[in-house]
């Protein structure tokens, strides 16, 4: 009985172990396997690099102001007579725009100059009198006196109705009517905005590093959000005296003629200035980089093996320096020299080493100055 069992123990060691070891190379065969396996390749699209003759640009955000701009207000305090202009029209310097209330000032002018009529009488008499050695000296200076303070006294009340009568300061276009008629104004009280338009400033920063670049007088492109409008050109007629402190950025004023009107105070705008001669760049098209916190990359067709030796057609990870962007394209200082084939759409599903299959049939856009197509 002991025997039998000990026989039948014997034999269920025996093919417990015959299975685990066929178990145990069937295991390792699958991670052979899984060591030996290569993804499928990526489909993706690719282009040469070449070098471009660029030009040397600084671009910068901007903003439109007036060259001049003022809240014409009320110098004085009256009621609204008259309105003499439209809102938004343009107006010429000493154009009057309104009349405020003079009645009651005009009914002492009257009187004043009444007075001053009568002080010129007596003066006149004093003096013909003084002549004849009639009056004392003394007499005929208080005469003068009178008739010198009624005249003061007529002048001055002469300016108080003069600047009751509001005038355009200079030329340009009036901003939305801020008073009505019969509208009480008080000293200060606004009345409308007006600005000069022709020409116009824009305001933009540079960093300190390239304020040596941009002396007065350089000259300045200036272009906006709506591609139909255009560009306007000018030149830089100012620089600041100080770098904010911030942004350690220093602030350029150009002058620009705007004809038209187009460009308007508070206009967001991207100024572009030409530093230098032209350079050659390696140029890629912006959808080939891969942008990253630890640094930008584009991915390089390169023939690569695998581990086991296997020659295969994949990328390879390469941390470039960015110069300038234009349109669709944008430069690459180091990196990547001219010649190199870059990927240059798929990117994001890429990995360092990863095979790909190249298709060239749709490319991405590579244009300088693209348009769009609804403009």
């Amino acid at each position: 009985m002991a025997k039998r069992m000990i026989i039948t123990l014997g034999v269920t060691i025996a093919i417990v172990a015959a299975l685990g070891f066929v178990k145990f190379r069937q295991i390792q065969a699958a991670i052979a396997q899984g060591a030996s396996f290569q993804p499928p390749p990526d489909a993706v699209t690719t282009i040469v690099a070449s070098e471009e003759r660029w030009s040397t640009t600084l671009s910068a955000i901007g903003t439109a102001a007036a060259v001049q701009g003022v809240t014409v207000s009320a110098d004085l305090p009256g009621t609204v007579e008259r309105l003499s202009f439209e809102s938004g029209t343009a107006v010429r310097a000493g154009d009057v725009l309104a009349l405020l209330d003079t009645r009651q000032e005009r009914a002492q002018l009257a009187a004043l100059e009444a007075q001053r009529e009568l002080a010129r009488v007596t003066f006149e008499r004093m003096q013909g009198l003084l002549n004849e050695g009639v009056i004392a000296q003394a007499e005929f200076d208080r005469a003068a006196a009178d008739f010198r303070q009624s005249d003061a006294r007529v002048n001055e009340l002469q300016a108080v109705i003069e600047r009751k009568t509001i005038r355009a300061p200079f030329s340009g276009i009036l901003g939305i009517r801020k008073a009505n008629l019969g509208q009480y104004l008080s000293a200060g009280g606004e009345l409308v905005m007006l600005q000069s338009l022709s020409p116009i400033y824009v305001n933009f920063g540079v960093p300190q590093q390239s304020a040596g670049d941009v002396p007065v007088g350089k000259s300045v492109r200036v272009t906006t959000n709506d591609a139909a409008a255009g560009a306007w050109a000018g030149r830089v007629t100012a620089i600041d005296s100080q770098v904010d402190e911030t942004t350690r950025n220093i602030q350029i004023q150009a002058t620009l003629a705007n004809p038209n009107g187009t460009l308007r105070p508070g206009m967001f705008v991207q100024a572009q200035l030409e530093l230098g001669v032209p350079r050659s760049l390696v140029v890629v098209p912006a959808s080939a980089i891969s942008y990253a916190s630890f640094g930008d990359s584009v991915f390089v067709i390169a023939d690569l093996k695998t581990p086991d030796g296997r020659a295969y057609r994949g990328v390879r990870q390469q941390i470039v320096k960015l110069g300038a962007a234009r349109g669709d394209q944008v430069s690459i200082l180091s990196g990547v020299k001219s010649g190199d084939e870059v990927v240059t759409s798929g990117v994001f599903k890429l990995r360092n080493g990863a095979a790909v299959q190249i298709n060239n049939n749709v490319k991405p856009a590579n244009d300088p100055a693209p348009k769009p197509e609804n403009s």
